[in-house]
This record gives structure tokens, C-alpha cells and sequence, in this order.
């Protein structure tokens, strides 16, 4: 059922090493940052006390930093960054994990990939050994019907279960199910569509 196993991923970017170490002894365990060198400041206080996860979109100059950190990346959407993401696991012993974001919604001010695109580009990035192909990522639209945005939530669990085939075919071994969407204003909506990762920030840390 649709929100049996959903992951809390608590969106730290604006958030305090104090504020998030609050959360910490409320029980979170995995926060979200948007800048790879906000989040190497935090990791330094924090370290392996959490899970950190890159929502933000991943420049190829911070790679190197980003590949050290983060269990998981949100945001590849393109193979010269799956390119460096291979390298630089591949320099340290690590299988990095990732998601793949698609644009869902179209938005030209969105980053990921199209759905008409995503097929292509999986079959080729699945073939980079140092990487692991988990699942989907989405960034809704903002507005205040939060039903407004179920097309596109309904739209990524579609492609998750039409790409699952040639991920899991082509890379034996991997588990190609997360679907990362949902944040403060539409978790309840992406749960309902089968997300098993909400990005929450505003109704966490908001003063």
C-alpha cells in the first residue's frame, strides 16, 4: 500500500547544526541539503550521526566533495554527470547512489530530465559500474491545491514501473523502487501516489 515504508528526508538547507542536532534527538535521521558546501560544513559537526542526501542540483566541479557525503543524490539529470559521479566513486571504492529527477511538470525553470528522454538515458547510465540507479526523483509545481499536482506524481510512479525492467535487467542486483517526490505542501498527496521518500523542510524547522 502507498505510504506503508516512507522514508523522511528533512530538508536542512536553511537549518542550524543546533536546529538540526534537535532533530536528531526527535528521532530524524537523514536530512536534505541543496549545496554540497553547506553540507560539508554540517557533516564536520554531525558526520555519520545522519544520513545526508543532495536534493539540490549537483554542479560536475563539486563531485568530488558531493560523492563523500551523501548516501544518495536526488538530482542527476545528465550523463556527463553520471560520468563524474562513476569517476570520483570510483577513485574512493564507493558505489554511489543515485536518483534520477525528471521534470514531470515540463517547467523550463525545473531541472531533470523529460519523460520522453528518460528511457534513453537510463539505458545508458545504467551501464556505469560505480553508480547505482535506486529510483525517480520530482519537484511539483508550487500551488496551494496540493491535488492540482497529482498528474505528476501519478506520471513518475508510471515511468518508475515502465523503466524498472531495463534498470534491474541491465544492472542485476540493483533495487529500482524510490520515488522521491512530495514536500510540506503535497506530501500527503505524493504519499497517496506512491512516493517512499517526502522531502519535508518548512514543517520541521520553520520557526
Amino acid at each position: 500500500m502507498p505510504g506503508d515504508k516512507v522514508k523522511l528526508i528533512a530538508v536542512s538547507k536553511e537549518a542550524s547544526v543546533a536546529h538540526m542536532e534537535e532533530a536528531i534527538s526527535a528521532g530524524v535521521i537523514a536530512f536534505g541539503e541543496n549545496r554540497v558546501q553547506d553540507a560539508i560544513l554540517k557533516h564536520r559537526v554531525i558526520g555519520d550521526r545522519a544520513q545526508w542526501h543532495l536534493i539540490g542540483h549537483l554542479q560536475t566541479n563539486k563531485t568530488r566533495d558531493a560523492v563523500k557525503i551523501f548516501s544518495l543524490i536526488h538530482s542527476v539529470d545528465s550523463l556527463k554527470l553520471v560520468q563524474e559521479i562513476d569517476k570520483e566513486a570510483s577513485r574512493i571504492g564507493k558505489r554511489q547512489n543515485i536518483l534520477v529527477q525528471v521534470n514531470a511538470s515540463g517547467e523550463k525553470s525545473k531541472f531533470g530530465i523529460s519523460p520522453m528522454e528518460l528511457m534513453g538515458f537510463l539505458k545508458e547510465a545504467v551501464l556505469y559500474s560505480n553508480i547505482n540507479i535506486t529510483g525517480l526523483m520530482t519537484i511539483a509545481p508550487e500551488v496551494e491545491d496540493a491535488e492540482s499536482v497529482r498528474p505528476y506524481f501519478n506520471a513518475l510512479r508510471e515511468l518508475l514501473a515502465k523503466t524498472k525492467p531495463i534498470v534491474e535487467g541491465i544492472a542485476n542486483g540493483t533495487e529500482y523502487s524510490n520515488l522521491s517526490m512530495g514536500m510540506t505542501n503535497d506530501f500527503e498527496v505524493a504519499i497517496s501516489e506512491g512516493s517512499n521518500m517526502v522531502r519535508i523542510g518548512r514543517a520541521i524547522f520553520s520557526k
